[in-house]
């Protein structure tokens, strides 16, 4: 099992099976517009620009879960990255990353990347998980972790 058995639909509504990244290390982040931590894009793509030609892809899956934090439409979401960080990394259709409609990519990282004393759920915006270039799920890390403070371990996996 990896994250390349999963599918999701693209922002644009493009489905896409995640083995178009096979090979690559990831870095699945569920995202949000109106959240404290919304300038975390402007790393994600900092951390994107710099390591895409090596084999390394943001992916990042809006997601209007905790506090209503992602109420626009997935053309509002789209522009806002792009006019105001300048993402150009993958985006996702809006989803669920926790729950009974959890997306089940996510239940798969939570699953094998637990939080804090082994919590298996999502608790906020911004939770970062990092894949290997097989599509194993390496790390978690929490939604105060700056992407940038990942670029060590996102290095190893590249080399």
């Amino acid at each position: 099992m990896s994250v390349y058995q999963y599918e999701a639909k693209l922002i644009n509504g493009e489905m896409i099976r995640l083995s178009e990244f096979e090979g690559k290390v990831l870095l699945i982040v569920n995202t949000a517009s109106k959240c404290g931590f919304t300038v975390q894009y402007s790393e994600l793509q900092q951390l994107y620009d710099r390591y895409s030609d090596k084999g390394f892809a943001v992916l990042g899956f809006p997601s209007n879960q905790f506090l209503g934090q992602e109420p626009g439409d997935e053309i509002e979401i789209s522009s806002f990255c792009r006019l105001n960080y300048g993402v150009t990394f993958p985006l996702f259709a809006k989803i669920d990353v926790k729950g009974e409609n959890a997306h089940p990519l996510f239940v798969y990282l939570a699953k094998n990347a637990p939080g804090m004393l082994g919590s298996k759920g999502i608790k906020w915006n911004f939770t970062k998980f990092l894949v290997d270039r097989n599509g194993n799920v390496i790390d978690r890390y929490s939604p105060q972790t700056k992407p940038m403070d990942i670029e060590e371990d996102i290095k190893k996996l590249l080399d």
